[in-house]
């Protein structure tokens, strides 16, 4: 489909996966767009957040209330897991659908995806500038650090959250809107812990087949024993609730009750405790250095500390280091079609705003379902 002949302009600030998507759909209904990003080349983070393998989307029911965010959902069901995945397919990039419902595509990485959909952009004459930092604006102008000021017809605002600042996520926009902003946090993040030195010899092992309970649930994910605490997948769905104050405990065995794990502890005999713990009841290497690491001195009956031990936490790792952050714009600030109240013309997308989500598929998807509705609304508010 070819873009109609360009008669308004706008810009699109931020060239990460919600800029890019806010540009294309500008694009497509008419829009000659120019997109400005401070780093010398685009979407640094989505093709970080590809490097292992890109989780772009997800199927599974009620994807929507995953967030629990009610603002989002009409974006999301404009522009959900079935559209990403045509999306994907328009581009040449077919996708699969893993055992948990996670998407990736076929490549497994974010670099053919970003080529194939950078050369849609320029076949639609989306011009990119790249080491140009917003700084605001100059009346009706936006003014930038290596770039002439420029006046469009309307504006879009998707330069991400407050984390990752090496790949272009830094925040610092947030000093040009201050009344609008709720403060940053981080989130998808690992937690610290203060190790004695033998723990040393576990950085890294992985922690499988644990249960995680926090406000008396138990959730079930790996995570791994880095040198400053606990971090992985896991865990980060849990970050909302652990952040704000909510203990941390595993439960070692969640496959066995409490009775069954006393049955089959037993007498230790001759056997070392560690040798009993893990013939008797199969604990790894790593879960028994946890088991001694926060529970001594052990107790005669390890049978409730090994179906709850608690984990002391000291609170989240930096935000810098977070996979993602809560916080930015309020959702009070911006009307409807995400344009901000006070600045008509003006729309943001992306982790500009203030909604949190889980990985797994679902902070991909929302970055480009509210640029996908930031550039349709911009579009229509700028032909008006």
């Amino acid at each position: 489909m070819d873009p109609a002949s360009p008669k308004t302009s706008l810009a699109v600030i931020g060239a990460g996966p919600a800029g890019l998507m806010a540009a294309e759909v500008a694009a497509r209904a008419g829009c000659a767009v120019q997109v400005f990003d401070r780093m010398p080349s685009p979407a640094r983070k989505f093709l970080m957040a590809g490097k292992s393998g890109l989780n772009i989307t997800r199927e599974e029911e009620g994807f929507a209330a995953a967030y629990g965010c009610p603002h989002l959902t009409p974006m999301i069901d404009a522009f959900g897991p079935d559209d990403v995945r045509a999306w994907m397919d328009g581009l040449d990039q077919t996708s699969f659908v893993g055992s948990t419902g996670r998407v990736f595509p076929d490549a497994m990485k974010a670099s053919p995806l970003l080529r194939a959909w950078l050369a849609r952009l320029d076949g639609l004459g989306v011009t990119l500038h790249r080491r140009a930092r917003w700084t605001g604006w100059n009346g009706d102008a936006l003014t930038f650090d290596g770039f002439d000021p420029v006046t469009p017809d309307a504006t879009i605002l998707a330069m991400g959250g407050a984390s990752w600042k090496r790949l272009g996520s830094d925040g610092v926009w947030a000093t040009t809107l201050p009344d609008l902003v709720a403060p940053f946090a981080p989130s998808n993040v690992g937690f610290v812990v203060d190790w004695s030195d033998h723990m040393a010899r576990h950085f890294g092992a992985a922690v499988k087949n644990t249960g995680l309970i926090v406000g008396g649930r138990v959730y079930r994910g790996e995570f791994t024993v880095s040198r400053h605490g606990i971090e992985g997948g896991g865990l980060y769905p849990l970050t909302p609730l652990l952040r704000d104050g909510a203990g941390l405990a595993l439960d070692l065995k969640p496959d066995l009750t409490a009775v069954q794990v006393r049955d089959r502890l037993g007498a230790q005999g001759k056997d070392s405790l560690t040798n009993h713990l893990r013939k008797a009841v199969r604990l790894t290497p790593v879960q028994i250095a946890l088991l001694q690491e926060f529970a001594r001195p052990l107790p005669d009956d390890l049978t409730p500390t090994i179906k709850h031990l608690p984990v002391p936490l000291r609170g989240p790792r930096p935000m810098d280091e977070a996979i993602s952050t809560v916080g930015g714009l309020r959702w009070d600030a911006v009307d409807d079609a995400l344009m901000l109240r006070d600045r008509p013309g003006t729309f943001t997308a992306g982790e500009m705003l203030d909604w949190e989500a889980p990985t797994g598929g679902y902070l991909l998807t929302a970055c480009l379902a509210t640029g996908a509705w930031a550039g349709r609304h911009a579009a229509a508010f700028a032909q008006a």
